[in-house]
């Protein structure tokens, strides 16, 4: 039986150590909060992630935390290249830039900069109730925490969604990941560019994230439609030829499944937990950091106000152009992995570069889905009356 302890109380209560935690917590703190962090693994700890930092999370980084990107943990890219199955689509070198890092030393930093900024970190600690009726959690040593606003960080398997919603994810629209840290690559070209490869898996990808001490490979794709994930893994590993897939780990991914209402009352969702995952790219730490930014800043108006119960209703208008990107995305999704679209996407995809600079602008947070969006729109009849004549692409439309 869990023993009787006195209850503790604080403005904001994070379930949570990642990005998204992080960022709530040291928004929250230098917004003169009083501010609680619970996370159930110590850190640092290893999270399965392909640890693609892009130009987005690299400015919400900055906007956060006040500083730049530490070269320990971060490895610049300005070269990618795009395969479908055996065949290339392009490599793109000098785009903007792109980083590589590693979720278990990152984590850990971030979550220091959170304590630095004056949040109270409690790392090693399970939560074993969540009473959201009282506001208040029971963690595992009997100790009761009461909260005026509570974010859930928590992940795609989120204890705090469960809570509010019944269950953190669906299981019928859920993604799901495999990857393996393999060897690192000694060439130089290989180990300068990052690579995607569509058609690994049936509405997903497959990726090679070379970095100084490993390379992350992994699969991904929406798990109804891949009962044979682990054998895609296996092929895709093979064809890297950079080591074989024994020892591959997975883990869901919210794979663009996000929440149109992120939270209710004083409680809110950010990062995986909400669903703010990419439902194209996979990339979860930009809108991780960024929500959880945008949950502290509503739950530190709404207490500032006097109407923490009213936390939610400001956070989702917050995080609008959040959950416009990821309908946006959720739009353009099947023309990208449809059976369907996805030959004719291949082919425009790989004649047009400024479609695939159009993609990279996008990861650097320069333009959003929206213009990404206008752009397939106005191309895409053309090249389905193109494909439907079956004609293919002349030079001087590859170059469009």
């Amino acid at each position: 039986m869990l023993r009787a302890m006195a209850a503790e109380t604080h403005d904001i209560v994070i379930l949570g150590g990642g990005p998204a935690g992080a960022a709530a917590a040291a928004t929250a703190a230098r917004a003169g909060l009083r501010t609680l962090l619970i996370d159930k693994a110590r850190f640092p700890r290893d999270k399965l992630c392909g640890g693609l930092f892009t130009g987005r999370a690299r400015d919400e980084y900055r906007r956060i935390f006040g500083r730049d990107l530490d070269p320990a943990l971060f490895s610049e890219r300005r070269a990618i290249a795009f395969h479908l199955g055996p065949t290339p689509m392009g490599r793109m070198d000098d785009v903007p830039p792109m980083y590589l890092t590693m979720r278990r030393p990152l984590d850990a930093h971030l979550l220091a900069l959170a304590g630095e900024a004056g949040a109270t970190l409690r790392t090693g600690t399970r939560v074993v109730q969540i009473d959201l009726a009282a506001s208040r959690l029971v963690l595992e040593d009997g100790t009761a925490v009461a909260y005026r606003v509570l974010v859930g960080a928590d992940g795609v398997t989120s204890a705090v969604a469960r809570a509010l919603f019944g269950r953190p994810f669906d299981p019928a629209t859920i993604g799901f990941a495999l990857e393996k840290e393999m060897p690192p690559v000694s060439d130089p070209e290989t180990l300068a560019t990052v690579r995607v490869d569509f058609g690994v898996a049936d509405w997903g990808y497959g990726w090679s994230f070379p970095k100084p001490g490993s390379t992350t490979v992994g699969v991904g794709g929406l798990q109804a439609r891949n009962p044979d994930m682990k054998a895609r893994m296996r092929a895709y590993a093979e064809r890297l030829d950079q080591g074989d897939a024994e020892g591959m780990k997975g883990h869901f991914l919210p794979f663009g499944d996000y929440r149109r209402r992120p939270g209710r009352g004083n409680v809110l969702l950010a990062g995986d937990a909400a669903g703010f995952v990419d439902p194209i790219t996979g990339e979860g730490i930009a809108h991780a950091l960024g929500s959880g930014r945008l949950a502290a800043e509503a739950a530190a108006r709404a207490i500032r106000e006097g109407r923490a119960e009213e936390a939610a209703g400001l956070y989702r208008a917050a995080t609008a152009e959040i959950r416009l990107s990821l309908a946006i995305a959720r739009v353009l999704r099947p023309i990208v992995f449809s059976e369907t679209m996805a030959p004719l996407f291949a082919r425009r995809f790989a004649g047009s570069s400024r479609v695939k600079q159009a993609y990279m602008r996008m990861l650097a947070g320069e333009i959003g889905y929206p213009t990404l969006l206008a752009l397939v729109a106005w191309r895409l009849p053309r090249a389905i009356w193109r494909s439907w004549r079956g004609g293919a692409p002349g030079p001087a439309q590859n170059r469009a």
